[in-house]
């Protein structure tokens, strides 16, 4: 087929191709084309954070390292925060408010120095994930990468610092006169639980701070509850003995309650199973894997709108 174009000369025009007739999505699916930036189908999702493992555990680092670079004491602060937490803990409800009721001191100290630290665990992946997003826009509008891998290496950041604090709750509890045996094993199985639990709230909380920045605000004053209310300074059967058995077990199997309690079992010798709810392995493990999952999906689902707007 040709034309004549003003100057008289012959243009040639293309024959029609038969992509013509088709919709731009019978075009995207015939060249196998997807939308820039469009949410993968969720075992995609998976299969590419698990091609990110390597930058997820070294952006964890760097983040672990930074955080004190300021401080004269860098990392010792790692330990030293969470144990002068203990400390004003003690002071206050161990010695002013008797918090310590029906434990002795052998036992009281390493329980509230494990409460603290565990507790500290998840306190401190649910605020780093509320700002994972917010707080890393240029990154997430310069790269393309699975977004879950900040809240992720967030969380893996938080677990790395629990684990130099470790050091700290061996000493204090062989200090008190827990020695090591094969119930600190347990240590193990509980941690990993503790960080799939707190992996998938992290994930939740991304989300919802991604677009409520003023949800970093508020969420200190939760946790501070959160924490009053899951047995850090006290123990909760014990304390609440003259209330209504139903209240216990609500707080006794709250999350933050049952890692504590699972941790502190572990390794306190006087802190046995008759102050721990019933089945709290199987409601630890209920709980990791619900929250984790649940915290996942509702991530993902809104993989492509990150850094939007």
């Amino acid at each position: 087929m040709s034309d004549t174009t003003h100057d008289g000369a012959i243009a040639t025009s293309a024959p029609p191709s038969p992509d013509d007739r088709l919709t731009p999505a019978e075009l995207a699916a015939k060249y196998g084309l997807s939308v820039s930036g469009a949410r993968p189908g969720l075992v995609e999702y998976v299969r590419q954070l698990w091609g990110r493992r390597h930058f997820i555990l070294a952006f964890s680092q760097a983040k672990l390292t930074a955080q004190y670079s300021q401080a004269k004491l860098g990392q010792l602060w790692q330990v030293a925060t969470p144990l002068l937490n203990a400390l004003v803990y003690y002071l206050i409800f161990g010695l002013i408010l008797d918090a310590n009721r029906g434990l002795s001191t052998e036992v009281y100290i390493p329980f509230l120095v494990t409460g603290v630290f565990v507790f500290t665990f998840t306190q401190t992946s649910v605020l780093a994930g509320v700002r994972a997003i917010s707080n890393n826009l240029g990154l997430v509008r310069a790269l393309h990468f699975p977004r879950a891998s900040l809240p992720i290496s967030f969380a893996l950041q938080q677990l790395q610092q629990l684990l130099f604090s470790m050091i700290v709750l061996v000493v204090v509890a062989v200090g008190f006169g827990s020695f090591p045996s094969l119930s600190w094993l347990l240590v193990v199985p509980a941690l990993a639980l503790q960080f799939v639990f707190n992996v998938g709230l992290a994930l939740a909380m991304a989300r919802l701070g991604s677009k409520t920045p003023d949800l970093a605000q508020l969420m200190p004053f939760v946790l501070r509850t959160w924490m009053y209310g899951s047995g850090v300074m006290f123990s909760i059967p014990i304390m609440l003995q003259d209330q209504p058995a139903w209240i216990a077990d609500i707080l006794m199997y709250n999350p933050a309650a049952i890692y504590m309690d699972l941790i502190r079992f572990a390794l306190i010798d006087g802190y046995g199973s008759e102050n721990l709810p019933s089945h709290v392995w199987l409601a630890g493990l209920g709980w990791a894997l619900f929250v984790g999952a649940v915290g996942f999906v509702y991530f993902w689902k809104a993989e492509e709108r990150y850094g939007r707007g």
